[in-house]
């Protein structure tokens, strides 16, 4: 049997290492086809001596000129392609058989739609494709006969708990399911006092308790904000309405989501907190192959902890469920807005609790339309990002 071809959209990032973690071991079956970076030249030059791709792409020109030098002094052969468009290129090739799509925020839409409408096997690790252009990624799906399979471990640990046949995008509730629980840790000040709020740092909230992610996401775990994004996500995975899709908080980790039956049962997927679990998992579905992580040991765990999330600590969550109901563009500017503020707060422009407080005020300010086309999409993003970057100039705390 021919070697599947893979694509990695974001191959530096954490989703795209524990990828090619998992490649690596089954080799006779996979071949990395092409890796994508923004900026970080000299680990893709390092991922691309290891692979040996077809294609490497960075986003600006002088990081590709940088990357084409060293690629030329190691011996590599990579064709380096420079770019948006030359993201789209290799996520839709047809020498392509799998992408993974784990570019974060909203750079990653266009290839993730490109991959999409190629037909694609699809591993959805970019969730914010979803909360942008939900209702325009699963036609894409649907219209292409592309197989759309979900990394993040949350609703990879559903599509696990739901019956086998079941397709990403169709309605659970044909199959018995009724409601979905997406765990959440908490993120690092789940404990921590309101009042200190104001006090925390960029290093403080990039420090999260159990997964090692990128300081993008990890302030999104810290906020909550990543599980916002999360609901919003499941809404299109599954097909539920927002009511039926509920956060609990669950600080081991080891419940990595939960699906409710019509007669009463609970299925859960538990495994070690590590992203390869999902990783392998969407890459040999059907079948199952290793990953790397280490065995569950019930008996040193110990105990499992579940509770309900608090709004007045995590306000960001609210604000997903707010955005959802609303509809239409509202979570595309709900994504805009967290982008820009988690950013500032990043770039130490704003304090933490302003994250939400720049969310609030831009949902406020900037009018849902409707999401039936890209164009529609990517105006709502830019009025939403063009408000939030006022907001931060006049309510910040400075560079």
């Amino acid at each position: 049997m021919a070697a599947e071809r893979v694509t990695i959209l974001g191959s530096t990032g954490s989703i795209g290492v524990s990828t090619l973690d998992v490649l690596a071991r089954d080799p006779e079956r996979f071949e990395v086809y092409a890796l994508t970076a923004s900026a970080s030249v000299e680990k893709l030059a390092e991922q691309c001596l290891a692979c040996r791709p077809a294609v490497a792409v960075m986003m600006e020109p002088e990081a590709g000129a940088a990357l084409r030098d060293l690629l030329q002094r190691a011996g590599v052969a990579t064709e380096v392609r420079v770019g948006a468009d030359a993201l789209a290129e290799v996520a839709s090739a047809p020498e392509v058989d799998v992408v993974m799509a784990a570019i974060v925020g909203a750079a990653g839409l266009l290839p993730t739609l490109a991959a999409a409408e190629a037909g694609k096997r699809l591993l959805l690790a970019n969730k914010e494709s979803l909360v942008m252009s939900g209702a325009l990624l699963i036609d894409a799906v649907a219209r292409s006969g592309a197989k759309l399979l979900p990394v993040d471990s949350e609703h990879n640990a559903i599509f696990q708990c739901l019956p086998e046949g079941y397709t990403c995008g169709e309605p659970v509730r044909p199959s018995g399911a009724e409601r979905i629980w997406l765990t959440a840790s908490g993120g690092p000040f789940r404990d921590r006092p309101l009042d200190r709020f104001h006090e925390i740092t960029p290093e403080e909230a990039c420090a999260h308790p159990n997964w090692d992610m990128g300081r993008k996401i990890s302030v999104d775990s810290a906020t909550m904000m990543n599980k916002g994004l999360e609901v919003i996500e499941a809404r299109w995975l599954f097909a539920l309405e927002p009511e039926a899709i509920q956060v609990v908080l669950h600080p081991q980790s080891i419940v990595h989501s939960m699906v409710a039956y019509a007669d009463g049962s609970v299925l859960a997927q538990l495994g070690n907190p590590d992203m390869r679990t999902p990783i392998a998992h969407a890459l040999a579905w059907p079948r199952r192959m290793g990953s790397g992580v280490s065995p569950l040991d019930l008996f040193a765990v110990g105990r499992l902890d579940f509770a309900p999330p608090s709004s007045e600590r995590f306000p960001c969550l609210d604000l997903a469920y707010r955005a959802l109901k609303t509809g239409g563009t509202a979570t595309t500017v709900l994504n805009a807005a967290n982008e820009v503020a988690v950013q500032s707060f990043l770039d130490r422009r704003i304090r933490f609790p302003a994250i939400a407080d720049l969310i609030a005020a831009t949902l406020d300010a900037v009018a849902a339309g409707p999401a039936d086309s890209l164009e529609g999409i990517l105006a709502a993003d830019a009025q939403a990002r063009d408000y939030a970057g006022h907001w931060v100039t006049e309510h910040g705390t400075g560079p």
